[in-house]
């Protein structure tokens, strides 16, 4: 019987505890023992960008950590971007930009995105470009999500976002 750690942490705000396998992910632990399944594996190489999570507010591929190097730490995962039923901007302009496609990359470019606005209000589309680029998509072109990212930041800086709300509890 192989021997588990026990992981304290915080996720998405509030007060986590996990057991895992020295040898297993973050992505995997999220999923399989905390039941948080918007992350998905892509890759699982650290190359598709599907998996990413903030970890301390820096964007990773959940994948390629450790679920032990969460001890401690903050996590934030699509799960927790909504606030009080209310998709976060970046959401809500990669719907009504139809940014998406198969939705497999979607959770891992929202919280990228996100990541990038949380730092940069204003970037330019060359940021945005390369602040995404660690993120692939497979179905469409990436004109789109940069056009959403770009309108997100526009509704962020115009203050159509309170962070300070509740996280929302539903899947988006």
């Amino acid at each position: 019987m192989t021997k588990r750690i026990h992981v304290s942490t915080t996720i998405n705000g509030e007060h986590a505890d996990f057991l895992c396998e020295a040898r297993q992910t973050l992505l995997e632990a999220l999923r399989d023992e905390l039941h948080l399944t918007g992350a998905k594996e892509g890759c699982g190489n650290g190359n598709c960008g599907a998996c990413t999570v903030m970890l301390e507010g820096v964007p990773v591929n959940s994948c390629l950590v450790l679920a032990v190097e969460a001890e401690g730490a903050r996590i934030e995962t699509i799960e927790g971007i909504a606030r009080d039923s209310r998709l976060h901007p970046v959401q809500q302009c990669f719907l009504e930009g139809a940014a998406l496609q198969c939705g497999v990359c979607t959770p891992g470019y929202l919280v990228a995105a996100k990541a990038l606005l949380d730092k940069n209000p204003n970037p330019s589309e060359q940021e945005i470009r390369f602040q995404l680029a660690g993120n692939l998509c497979r179905c469409t072109g990436y004109d789109k999500i940069v056009q959403a990212v770009q309108e997100a930041a526009r509704r962020l800086r115009a203050g159509a976002w309170d962070e300070s709300a509740s996280p929302a509890t539903q899947e988006v």
